[in-house]
């Protein structure tokens, strides 16, 4: 089991990763990575949009003792949403708000307890949620988008 503050520091990786993106080129910003796939906009919007969710209906909950107001959400619908949204935004507006919205996910995150960041709160849908879970479902979904952009790049430097 990992300890609170390996899945942090993993947690974390995320904002070096954004903070590249800063200098890419308005083309391929707005590429999709693939046939049939998002744009990078659209994947770095997507992150930022479920960061912000989490942020504000879970994490801050926990870390001001409220109960819990995040829910299982239809993720086809979400993902429309932040496709949509991402249209609406500038790559500089959209990084910044990546990097904001999980800066302040890792504060909160790392200002609870062991045992809060253990334990097994209850969400809107009356689940059972806990940071230490949310981590461990949510660092594998930023792996597998980070390394989706690096295969693009990767591919996109060799033509």
């Amino acid at each position: 089991m990992q300890n609170k503050k390996e899945l942090i520091a993993e947690f974390s990786e995320f904002i070096p990763f954004v903070q590249s993106l800063k200098e890419l080129d308005e083309e391929k910003w707005n590429s999709p990575i693939a046939e049939g796939k998002w744009t990078v906009r659209d994947v770095i919007a997507h992150m930022m949009l479920w960061d912000k969710y989490f942020l504000e209906e879970a994490i801050q909950k926990i870390t001001s003792h409220q109960p819990l107001t995040a829910k299982h959400l239809d993720f086809d619908e979400f993902n429309r949403k932040a496709v949509d949204y991402a249209k609406e935004q500038g790559q500089q507006e959209i990084i910044d708000a990546a990097i904001q919205y999980r800066n302040e996910l890792l504060r909160q995150l790392d200002s609870i307890s062991e045992e809060d960041f253990t334990k097994e709160h209850i969400d809107g849908d009356g689940n059972p949620f806990s940071a230490y879970y949310y981590l461990i479902g949510f660092i594998p979904h930023d792996r597998h988008h980070m390394e989706q952009l690096g295969a693009y790049f990767s591919k996109a430097e060799s033509y």
